[in-house]
């Protein structure tokens, strides 16, 4: 039987392909990228994380901030792209109930959440518009989100992303776990999930699964929609393309990155995170600690008494141009990236590459 590359249902919300831009945090997808991506007819995504830190309103405080600023990133992609987009919102944030309303209340196409279990973002959405898509790392946390919300809101997940231990960022896994590969792998936990939806679904309700975490190219999207995902996200990818906001020298960090690079550090959300190794991650590798005052409290998990240094502060200096305070997280098939390209080269060339593997069965 021959299996098609075909356009991606959230709910009533149909998305022409079906690939899904990572949501990356700290203005690494906003509205200039997530815009490119939704006119190419994928999915954009902006990152609601590390928003307030830039706003440049002294006067409000940091969650105040935070809000607005999402708000005018979402009309500003608006005003960019008419078709879709979503936000990717963190149920680690300490303002997370507050940027899910905010973003509802602006009727976004989809929001996506993850780092953590979102078992009450279905009692936020008060509109008829916008899908409600979890990150999950296991079946048994995609049974619970199921579950819990089919008894307390009736409501089932649009889409369900399974983002395995190859992913960039933060990581729903121990650090005994991502040692462990030939235990957990990417299209092992999709299949789990698969056998979760189905239990959950109906004809009425089918709940699409999007693969994510070391996705690079067309032949990697092939093999995961053999397995049976509707999709998949990509984060890493998206970095190096022109229309990705970050400064030359973070898509330079990717672009000069060997494979061994590319490591584990231990981040103050409380979860490891992938990043591009560099002398500020051997310090606090090495648990040396960077001075700071927390001035934002953005992370619900992060004791900054314990901290070694402030992951905000980290990135936002990153994504600057200041790698000396800072670093790039990324997947772990960043350094195969050597060239910047437009997100419509990149997303043509995965389309391409994917029709071809599966027509040829490679």
């Amino acid at each position: 039987m021959r299996i098609e590359f075909k356009e991606l249902y959230l709910g009533n919300l149909k998305i022409e392909l079906p690939i899904i831009q990572g949501g990356m945090g700290v203005r690494v997808s906003s509205s200039s990228l997530a815009s490119a991506v939704s006119n190419e007819k994928a999915l954009g995504v902006i990152a609601a994380v590390g928003l307030g830190e830039e706003s440049g309103s002294e006067n409000r405080d940091y969650k105040t901030r935070s809000r607005a600023e999402l708000i005018n990133i979402i009309r500003e992609t608006r005003r960019m792209t008419k078709n879709a987009f979503g936000v990717n919102i963190m149920c680690a944030l300490s303002n997370y109930d507050d940027l899910v309303d905010a973003a509802q209340k602006e009727s976004v196409d989809v929001i996506i959440s993850g780092a953590g279990l979102p078992l009450r973002l279905p009692s936020f959405i008060k509109n008829t518009q916008t899908k409600i898509v979890p990150i999950v790392s296991s079946a048994r946390a995609a049974h619970i989100i199921c579950s819990t919300w089919k008894r307390k809101y009736n409501r089932l997940p649009d889409a369900i992303i399974v983002e395995g231990p190859l992913a960039g960022g933060h990581l729903g896994f121990s650090g005994a776990e991502l040692k462990n590969s030939k235990e957990v792998f990417l299209d092992k936990i999709v299949q789990e999930v698969l056998g979760i939806t189905h239990d959950f679904g109906c004809s009425k309700s089918h709940i699409p699964v999007i693969a994510a975490g070391g996705i690079f190219d067309g032949k990697d999207i092939a093999r995961v929609i053999r397995l049976g995902a509707s999709g998949v996200q990509m984060g890493t990818r998206f970095v190096c393309t022109n229309e990705c906001g970050v400064s030359l020298k973070y898509k330079e960090a990717y672009m000069s990155a060997k494979e061994g690079d590319i490591s584990v550090i231990n981040s103050p959300v409380g979860m490891p995170a992938r990043v591009i190794t560099n002398e500020f991650v051997k310090k606090i590798s090495e648990g040396k600690r960077m001075d700071f005052d927390c001035e934002y409290r953005c992370l619900s998990t992060c004791n900054a008494k314990k901290a070694t240094y402030c992951i905000a502060k980290a990135l936002l200096n990153a994504y600057r141009g200041d790698m000396d305070n800072g670093f790039a997280m990324c997947g772990a098939n960043a350094y195969r990236i050597k060239k910047i390209v437009s997100v419509k080269e990149l997303i043509t060339e995965l389309v391409e590459e994917t029709k071809r593997c599966l027509t040829n069965n490679e």
